[in-house]
């Protein structure tokens, strides 16, 4: 645990809600200003473009894009400059000529994507690890971000009547409760962003009820966050039978929503339940209409979808159209899917994505019967570690396999170990060093797997 957080985690309840707040505030600086309202207009007018305007806009995009990666990002420059001593005469305008850029090229030099014209401390700083295990430094210019997140107040808020104004319940990864904590409130108030952040680390049966009581007491629209920990929340509070808990819409993102959930979400909620697709590099991005289909964001990427020959999902290469000051060109984002041909009833010309995979690390359970829907932050400390793979073998024990970098020292394992009982309590940690993470048949990397037995898994759901 870094010292930081070790002494938000000392404040008393109410100082936690105003350096969250703070926080908030800063977020909202880097997101929102004066245009944004002009930017959000005009991504919605984009939904309705034909394709003619959609291939004119994305190629002119992407030409820019190309250029300056090729002329500009020591990275892509060297590979050029290397290509022409090699006598390869192949143009940097045709995309199929680029190489596939792997996550693990990305983590180790990152910096070297980054334009020359831009200075780093002056950009937004992402860390970020996604579901591989693996952490990335990003880093955005204010224009990219404010791009961003007018993309997301179009299409993942006003599409379904909520906007950035109104009151919101995120459950997510951080840690803004001690995992130790058994008395309420699991939650911090960000008034930067009118979020009511909850922990995803306490929805044992026994505390939810605090949890619908604060959703209800801050008056939430709408709630967004993980699949599995919303559904968890959700199953309790039929239980519960309350009736209180009406919201305008609930927003999955980062795992899979499956139809099992969706209903209960629904039925809990009294409301739609709308999946969204995206990630932090903001290479590809989608969302769900109100008829159910899920439409790429056009202006966001060009996916690849790479066939293997097989009918199913195909893995993504994706490049973003986003952020230009550090462009990632035909970046394998560990995501498969499939896209689709098929045209949608709500009059929207986005294209559609028939099926996503890639994002479906398994729960893993603690022994007082808390489901741990994400453990990827874990990977956000900057380890020393190129990837690993966390493997649950009962209630008591989890092994970890991990492949070490050239800096790695036993104390990265500590600190894993320690970051991984902060969030599922006092359980066994044993390390296993390896040259590669296995994947699975599909070749798919897996950051967490949970091997308890159906009937111990039905079990702890039961309590």
């Amino acid at each position: 645990m870094s010292l930081a957080l070790k002494l938000y985690h000392r404040l008393p309840v109410f100082s936690r809600s105003l350096v969250a707040s703070a926080r908030g505030y800063y977020l909202r600086w880097w997101r929102y200003d004066k245009e944004t309202d002009r930017l959000v207009e005009e991504a919605l007018e984009r939904d309705m473009w034909n394709e003619t305007q959609w291939a004119d806009w994305r190629a002119k995009r992407l030409s820019y894009i190309l250029n300056r990666a090729a002329t500009q990002v020591p990275y892509y420059r060297r590979h050029w400059e290397e290509k022409r001593r090699q006598g390869d005469t192949a143009s940097w305008k045709i995309l199929e000529n680029w190489p596939i850029l792997e996550k693990q090229t990305l983590r180790e030099s990152s910096k070297e994507f980054v334009a020359d014209d831009c200075t780093i401390s002056k950009m937004f700083h992402d860390h970020t690890s996604g579901t591989t295990g693996t952490s990335l430094d990003l880093w955005f210019s204010f224009q990219s971000v404010k791009q961003w997140y007018a993309l997301l107040e179009a299409r993942a808020k006003i599409w379904y009547g909520i906007s950035r104004k109104d009151r919101w319940a995120i459950l997510g990864g951080q840690l803004v409760t001690p995992v130790g904590q058994q008395k309420p409130p699991f939650w911090v108030w960000n008034a930067g962003l009118n979020q009511l952040y909850l922990s995803s680390y306490h929805l044992a049966p026994n505390l939810i009820p605090a949890y619908l009581q604060a959703i209800v007491d801050y008056k939430i629209k709408y709630i967004l966050g993980y699949s599995s920990a919303i559904y968890t929340l959700a199953q309790e509070t039929l239980k519960l039978g309350r009736k209180d808990l009406k919201m305008d819409v609930v927003i999955t993102n980062a795992e899979p929503l499956y139809e099992y959930q969706r209903q209960t979400i629904s039925e809990a909620f009294s409301c739609p339940v709308r999946e969204t697709y995206g990630m932090s590099e903001t290479a590809a991005a989608g969302s769900e209409c109100e008829k159910g289909s899920m439409h790429l964001w056009p202006d966001t990427g060009i996916i690849e979808a790479i066939d293997d020959g097989n009918d199913g999902p195909s893995d993504f290469l994706c490049t973003g159209l986003i952020n230009a000051d550090m462009p990632l060109i035909r970046y394998r984002v560990g995501d498969a899917g499939k896209l689709s041909n098929a045209k949608c009833d709500c009059g929207r010309k986005l294209p559609l994505i028939e099926k996503i995979e890639g994002r479906s690390d398994d729960l893993l359970y603690t022994a007082d019967g808390r489901r741990v829907g994400r453990l990827d932050p874990i990977f956000k400390s900057n380890l020393p570690i190129i990837e690993a793979q966390i493997i649950q073998k009962s209630l008591k024990q989890v092994n970890v396999k991990y492949v070490p970098a050239h800096n790695f020292t036993n104390e990265a394992l500590k600190v894993l170990t320690e970051l991984i009982r902060e969030r599922m309590g006092d359980i066994e940690v044993k390390f296993e060093e390896v040259e590669v993470v296995p994947r699975t048949s599909r070749g798919k990397f897996r950051a967490v797997i949970c091997e308890l037995s159906m009937e111990e898994k039905s079990a702890l759901e039961a309590r």
